[in-house]
C-alpha cells in the first residue's frame, strides 16, 4: 500500500489513530510535544533490536527536549509485545516508548513507510520529526540494511529548536554550543549593514555566524 501524498517538510503531520503497545495513540496525543515517529522492517530482527536498544538508551536525551518517541512496524500488537518483552529478559533493556501495531498499513501508507523497490510487506527505515505544533520538520529515510545514529537524530532536533528559538540556522557539522548562521540580508542595504556590523563573525556578506548566548 503506497501513500497518495507523502509528507512534506513544514506541512500538518498526517493524522492517525492506532493501537499500540501502551494503548491507544493519537497524532493529538503528542500536541504541545515534539514527536519522533520512526518504522522498522519488523519485529525480532537484529538491526531493529539494536535500533530499539538505543532508542531506549538515549531516550531520557529526548524527553529533556520535550520530545517523544513512537516506533511503528507492520506487525501485531502480540509480536510488538514478545519482542518487547524478549529485550527486557535476553537483554536486560526494557523500551519505555509505544509501538504501533499497524497491520493494517495505515500508519505506514499515510507517512510513506513502505517503498515496493525494498519490500512490499515492511516498512523501511523512515524517521519523521514533528514538532508541538504537529507539522513535519524534518524526514530521513534508512535502507533495511543501514541502522540509524540516534545521535544524529538528537542533533537535528537540536537544530530545529535552537532555530525556532533564536530565529538562525545551524551549519554542517554543528554541535549545541557551536556557533550558528545569521540569516543573509535580501537587499543591498541590508549588505552593508551586514558587512558593518562588528557583533557577528563576517566571512562574507551571505555567511555569518554568531555565538548563541
Amino acid at each position: 500500500m503506497e501513500a497518495k501524498n507523502l509528507p512534506r517538510i513544514n506541512e500538518p503531520a498526517p493524522e492517525f489513530s492506532a493501537n499500540t503497545t501502551h494503548g491507544p495513540k493519537t497524532l493529538a496525543d503528542y500536541k504541545g510535544r515534539w514527536l519522533v515517529l520512526f518504522s522498522h522492517p519488523a519485529d525480532f530482527t537484529p538491526v531493529c533490536t539494536t535500533e530499539f536498544l538505543a532508542f531506549a538508551e538515549r531516550f531520557g536525551e529526548f524527553q529533556k527536549r520535550n520530545a517523544d518517541i513512537l516506533g511503528v512496524s507492520i506487525d501485531s500488537i502480540y509480536s510488538h509485545l514478545a519482542w518487547v518483552q524478549s529485550i527486557k529478559e535476553k537483554l536486560g533493556v526494557v523500551i519505555p516508548f509505544p509501538i504501533v501495531a499497524d497491520l493494517d498499513m495505515k500508519v505506514a501508507s499515510s507517512y510513506g513507510m513502505v517503498h515496493p523497490g525494498a519490500s512490499s510487506t515492511a516498512t523501511v527505515r523512515s524517521v519523521f520529526i514533528i514538532d508541538d505544533k504537529q507539522n513535519v520538520r524534518a524526514l530521513v529515510y534508512y535502507p533495511m540494511s543501514a541502522g540509524r545514529n540516534i545521535d544524529e537524530l538528537i542533533r537535528v532536533l537540536d537544530a530545529l529548536q535552537t532555530g525556532d528559538k533564536y530565529g538562525v540556522a545551524c551549519p554542517a557539522q554543528w554541535q549545541p554550543g557551536d556557533k550558528v548562521v545569521v540569516p543573509a540580508p535580501v537587499t543591498q542595504k541590508g549588505v552593508a549593514e551586514r558587512l558593518a556590523d562588528s557583533s557577528v563573525e563576517i566571512k562574507d556578506w551571505y555567511l555569518s555566524l554568531k555565538k548563541l548566548p
